[in-house]
């Protein structure tokens, strides 16, 4: 994996093989971050990185100037090398070792942007689990949104509070805002 933009543009990134993550493909993250960079300044966002794996989505915010980024995961070795990374590239990233539905339901952060890439092959009911818990916990701040990767094969569009789908390859990011 590598930086796409930022200060750390360019720098790759590799992730232990023992970890069992699917980092988000390089197409596909910077596609995302163009949709991003059109409606948000980086500098001013807080993050919140759900199911954070190696953290790759995570090192691209710093990257970019965002100074309040979490990252959540429940693997010990995920949180252990991002934490790591982040040392290593002087990036203000708070890392979680939790389940992440039971640090949601505790949820103490609020941010501008929430990403989560739970597993694919997580059923319908779990991915939509994640905004329901969102949006009932209020974790977004105004003018904020929630972003769920998953497959192709899954929909989440059904979702009162979801605002469109862009489909990259075999990855698919779902959008939602608060809806006022």
């Amino acid at each position: 994996m590598r930086i796409i933009s930022g200060t750390h543009k360019g720098k790759r990134l590799i992730a232990p093989k023992k970890l069992p993550v699917r980092p988000t493909t390089d197409m596909a993250k910077e596609a995302l971050f163009n949709i991003l960079n059109n409606n948000f300044q980086f500098s001013q966002l807080s993050v919140l990185d759900l199911f954070s794996g190696s953290g790759n989505i995570a090192y691209e915010f710093a990257s970019r100037g965002s100074k309040e980024i979490t990252a959540v995961d429940v693997n010990y070795d995920c949180v252990k090398f991002t934490k790591k990374t982040a040392q290593e590239l002087d990036f203000n990233i708070n890392t979680i070792k939790s389940d992440v539905f039971k640090f949601l339901e505790k949820a103490y952060v609020k941010a501008d942007i929430i990403f989560a890439d739970p597993p694919y092959d997580f059923d319908e009911d779990k991915f939509l689990k994640i905004p329901q818990i969102v949006f009932e916990k209020n974790l977004l701040n105004q003018n904020g949104q929630l972003i769920i990767e998953h497959s192709k094969h899954t929909s989440l569009s059904d979702f009162p509070n979801f605002i469109e789908a862009r489909r990259y390859g075999g990855s698919v990011f779902s959008f939602f805002e608060n809806v006022e």
